[in-house]
């Protein structure tokens, strides 16, 4: 099944269909009308003698300097060629993927005066796998992500490398092998091609999908250190969170509701303590919170997947050619930013649970550092400083991008969204959240584990939901009987927290919010 595109409702998972699935993409008959509407209207501008920025002049600094007709295509030639200045280590491949599923996407919605048989181009090479290599730093966000499209378009002209069935080639090798014709940009075309907010939003949208599998993950690690711990579930009584109403409260708290029905180890009374700590106890008001941040970027992304964000912008009915900013990155810049602090939060807790369980003043009872030989063996002592590592780390990635700015182009580009930076750093808090409740999920399985090694549970005492996580987790690691190389073990955490697979081996038994 290929997916559509118009430039109208391309969704969130649509593109991770394409990005990670490999989904072939085809434009709706529509678009193309769209597309060679605005093309031939740009072709009678150019007959007219019209001055238009970027097709009759420089760029930025440069919009004040002419261009003539038989320049043009120099001039487009000229623009991807200069503004390939990305640095530093490539992308991989999804995000690749995704911005160049995004760029044929907007230039589809015909806003962007580009010939149909530079966008079907595009589209023939990630169809055949045909991925340019782009450098990951370079991009202000502010005329969009000029640098990284700027080398998407440098291999759609058959210049630059491309990863192409696992290899890196020349960019004219791999389309030659394909049978597909470099492109020679006509006039305006370069301009539609590395003006937009593609990149970052490509980064964003992959952040976001796992992060709205983070999301639940992270309330099965909740559960699993509840049942540990002797958690209190009356915490999550409906009532609590109605009488506040916020949606992602609610549905966390009926997460952890379905996750511990049916425990034998976490009640809504412990004859031992009358409440729990605000890391078991506030879940609801600290994952929800979180979550109403990434329904919030969901919807944002959402709207940015559709948008014409090029310049200057065409509307053929109108007879009109506007130069605007829709280039500039702030909405995905404060979003991105958003999404990351909400990231984050997930790890800072998680990472407060583990300690619970690792710390013996703390652990209702469970052996120290989770293990039954303390002195001699370790346990989860270092598992611990390995969390707070990371959750520091997150403390700098999440400080916002946004609220940075430095002129470009002579002072033209006077304020840029540096929403390209939002978007990679939250790529790597993302990474770290994953990895810190990954060594939630050990520990707690560890504990859970070591409740009945000492005779105090039983396994068979654990809810249905959390029982299959546990199951789950058995699959892939034996209980820590003596200390072993904790890297390897944690490794196989964070895989299964990436994977989405302990998700969805809970999700076989409960459907989780």
């Amino acid at each position: 099944m290929a997916v559509i595109i118009n430039g109208r409702d391309l969704t969130v998972e649509e593109v991770i269909r394409v990005c990670r699935g490999y989904e072939k993409v085809e434009i709706a008959p529509e678009a193309k009308e769209a597309v060679i509407k605005a093309r031939n209207y740009i072709e009678k501008k150019l007959e007219e003698g019209a001055v238009i920025y970027g097709l009759t002049t420089g760029f930025g600094k440069f919009a004040n300097v002419v261009i003539s007709r038989e320049e043009a295509e120099q001039l487009q030639k000229n623009l991807i060629i200069s503004h390939t200045c990305a640095m530093g280590e490539p992308y991989e491949t999804k995000y690749v993927r995704a911005a160049m599923l995004l760029r044929c996407n907007a230039l589809s919605r015909g806003n962007s005066g580009i010939r149909l048989e530079t966008v079907q181009t595009m589209i023939d090479m990630l169809n055949a796998g045909i991925h340019p290599v782009i450098p990951e730093k370079g991009s202000l966000g502010a005329s969009g992500d000029l640098a990284p499209l700027s080398h998407i378009a440098l291999a759609l002209i058959g210049l630059g490398e491309v990863e192409y069935k696992g290899e890196t080639v020349p960019a004219a090798e791999a389309m030659a092998k394909e049978e597909i014709t470099p492109v020679v940009l006509a006039a305006k075309e370069g301009l539609a091609l590395n003006n937009g907010t593609q990149m970052m939003t490509a980064v964003g949208v992959n952040v976001l999908w796992d992060a709205m599998h983070l999301m639940k993950t992270a309330d099965i690690a909740t559960a699993m250190t509840a049942e540990a711990l002797h958690g209190i579930t009356k915490a999550y009584d409906h009532k609590v969170h109605d009488l506040r109403g916020h949606q992602g409260q609610k549905d966390a708290a009926e997460n952890l509701r379905t996750l511990l029905a049916g425990s034998q180890n976490a009640f809504e009374v412990q004859p031992s303590k009358v409440q729990d700590p605000y890391s078991l106890r506030c879940i609801p008001q600290i994952h929800g919170a979180s979550r109403d941040a990434i329904q919030y970027v969901y919807e944002a992304v959402s709207r940015e997947l559709n948008a014409v964000t090029d310049n200057p912008i065409v509307f053929p009915d109108e007879d009109e050619v506007i130069s605007g900013g829709n280039f500039h990155g702030q909405p995905m810049a404060l979003a991105f930013d958003f999404l990351k602090m909400a990231i984050s939060e997930f790890a800072d807790v998680s990472e407060r649970r583990a300690e619970r369980l690792i710390n013996p003043q703390l652990s209702e009872g469970l052996p120290a550092f989770l293990t039954k030989y303390g002195g001699v063996c370790s346990g989860f002592m270092i598992a611990q400083y390995a969390a707070a590592s990371m959750v520091s780390e997150n403390k700098i990635y999440a400080h916002p991008a946004c609220v940075d700015s430095i002129p470009s182009s002579g002072n033209q580009e006077d304020h840029v969204s540096m929403g390209t930076t939002s978007a990679r750093t939250a790529a790597m808090v993302l990474d770290n959240a994953q990895k810190v409740i990954g060594i939630e999920l050990a520990a707690a399985a560890q504990g859970i584990w070591l409740r009945q090694e000492i005779g105090e549970s039983d396994i068979s005492n654990l809810a249905p939901a959390t029982k299959a996580a546990y199951d789950y987790i058995r699959t892939v690691s034996e209980p820590v009987d003596d200390d072993i190389l904790m890297h390897d073990e944690l490794k196989k955490f964070d895989e299964m927290v990436k994977d989405f697979s302990i998700l969805e081996a809970v999700e076989k038994v409960v459907t989780l919010k």
